[in-house]
C-alpha cells in the first residue's frame, strides 16, 4: 500500500485531524436501522483516539437544499456512541466560530461530529473559500469515506490538497481489496455481474471484458445478452434495444480472450412473487408466458465449476430476484461456494455495489469473502476503471 500515505505515517497526539467518514445511514421513526457504515468506521476513530488526535467527523447525510432539520446529523449521535462506546460531542455546524470553540476546548482522544457538510452549498461545490474554511479546524485530514471518494467535493476532495492528507483504515482496507480484485490480482480473474439493466452497466462490462479471463452476466441483464443470441426469453426482464450492444460487448469480449458466461437453464415463473409455481428450463424453452427469475442448477454448476479455477473474484449485482424465494438459489449457492474458497486461503473475492451487499448478508458469506464493499457508487465507478478524486487526492507525491 505504498501509494496512499496512512494512520501509520501520521503524527495524531495532540492533532486536529479532520475525518470524513461515510455516516450516510438508514432511518426510520429517528433512529438507526442499519450500522454497518457506522461499524466499518470504528477502527479509524478508535485508534486515532488512543493515539491523542482530537477528532473531528466531517460526513454527509441526504441530500438537502440548504439547512433542513430532517437532515440532521445529530440525529446519528446516540448510534454512533453506542457503537463507539465513548461520548461523541455534537456541534450544529461545520464551519464558524461555534467549531472552531468546540474543537479548541476539545481533550486529545475526544470525539467531535460536526453537522451535515451539504447543509452548504461549497461542499459539492469544492468551493476553495469552503475548503479553506473547512481546513481553518484540522492540523490533518483523514479520509475513511471511499464511498463518496467518487465525488470530488470540498469534503472528500478538496480537503487533501489544503492539509496533509492521510487514508483511514477503512479507506486503506478497501484500496487494498480492490487493489487485489482488479488492479493487481492473482490470475484467471472471475467477475459475476448482475443486476437488472445492462444499459446501467455498460462502461462496467466494456471495462471488465478487457481485465478479466471469465464474465459471468447474470440478472434481468442476461436476458438482454440471450436474446441477442436470438433466445426467446418470453416475458422477462429485458433491454431488447440494447441487441446490437450486447453483441459488442461480446466481441469485445472475443477479441480481449475473456470469456462469456450466460445462463443455459432458467428459473421460470408466470408470476413476480414468492414460493410461486415455478419450473426449471432451458433458456431456449422458456415460454411466452414466463419470466426468468433465476440462473437454474445447471447453470449454478457451470458458475461453481469454472469458479473453482479461477484465483481472483470480483462481484457486483445478483443472479436473479434473491429476495423472492426460490430464486435466490442461484446467488446462494454461488456465494457459498466462494466463501469456502476464500477460507481455505484459495480464493480472493471482492464483492459491493447496488445489491449485491444485501445479497451476500442474506447468503450469510458477507463475513467470509476476503471484502464486501458498502460503496455502492464507488465501487462501480472503480470497476468501470475510472480513477475517483477522493483516492487521486490521497496519492503520494
Amino acid at each position: 500500500m505504498t501509494a496512499f500515505k496512512t494512520l501509520d505515517d501520521a503524527d495524531l497526539s495532540g492533532k486536529r485531524a479532520l475525518v470524513r467518514v461515510d455516516l450516510n445511514v438508514p432511518m426510520e421513526d429517528g433512529k438507526v436501522t442499519d450500522t454497518t457504515r457506522i461499524d466499518r468506521i470504528l477502527p479509524t476513530i478508535r485508534e486515532m483516539s488512543a493515539k491523542g488526535a482530537k477528532v473531528v467527523l466531517l460526513a454527509h447525510f441526504g441530500r438537502p437544499k440548504g439547512r433542513d432539520d430532517k437532515n440532521s446529523l445529530k440525529q446519528v449521535v446516540p448510534a454512533l456512541a453506542h457503537a463507539l462506546g465513548q461520548p461523541v460531542t455534537f456541534v450544529s455546524d461545520c464551519i464558524g466560530e461555534d467549531v472552531a470553540k468546540a474543537v479548541s476546548g476539545a481533550k486529545n482522544g475526544e470525539v467531535l461530529l460536526l453537522e451535515n457538510t451539504r447543509f452548504h452549498a461549497g461542499d459539492e461545490k469544492n468551493d476553495p473559500d469552503f475548503v479553506k474554511a473547512l481546513a481553518a479546524n484540522g492540523d490533518l485530514f483523514v479520509n475513511d469515506a471511499f464511498s463518496a471518494a467518487h465525488r470530488a467535493h470540498a469534503s472528500t476532495e478538496g480537503l487533501a490538497h489544503v492539509l496533509p492528507a492521510f487514508a483511514g483504515r477503512t479507506m486503506q482496507a478497501e484500496l487494498e481489496a480492490l487493489s487485489a480484485g482488479l488492479d493487481n490480482p492473482a490470475r484467471p480473474v472471475m467477475a459475476i455481474v448482475g443486476g437488472a439493466k445492462v444499459s446501467t452497466k455498460l462502461e462496467l462490462l466494456g471495462n471488465l471484458v478487457r481485465k478479466v479471463d471469465v464474465l459471468v452476466i447474470g440478472g434481468g441483464m442476461a436476458n438482454t445478452f440471450l436474446a441477442a443470441r436470438g433466445v426467446g426469453v418470453g416475458k422477462s426482464l429485458c433491454e431488447h434495444d440494447l441487441a446490437a450492444t450486447a453483441r459488442e460487448i461480446e466481441e469485445k469480449a472475443k477479441a480481449a480472450g475473456c470469456e462469456i458466461m450466460l445462463p443455459v437453464d432458467a428459473l421460470v415463473a408466470r408470476e413476480f412473487k414468492a414460493h410461486p409455481g415455478h419450473r426449471v428450463v432451458q433458456v431456449s424453452e422458456v415460454a411466452a408466458d414466463e419470466m426468468i427469475l433465476d440462473a437454474g442448477p445447471l447453470s449454478v454448476a457451470e458458475v461453481v465449476l469454472k469458479l473453482n479455477s479461477v484465483k481472483t473474484l470480483v462481484w457486483n449485482g445478483p443472479f436473479g430476484a434473491f429476495e423472492l424465494p426460490p430464486f435466490d438459489t442461484a446467488t446462494v449457492t454461488v456465494a457459498k461456494a466462494a466463501a469456502k474458497r476464500v477460507k481455505a486461503g484459495t480464493l480472493v473475492a471482492v464483492a459491493g455495489g447496488g445489491d449485491t451487499v444485501s445479497a451476500m448478508n442474506h447468503a450469510g458469506v458477507a463475513d467470509d469473502l476476503t471484502y464486501v464493499s458498502t460503496a455502492g457508487g464507488a465501487f462501480l465507478e472503480w470497476m468501470e476503471g475510472k480513477a475517483l478524486p477522493g483516492v487521486e487526492a490521497l496519492r503520494k507525491r
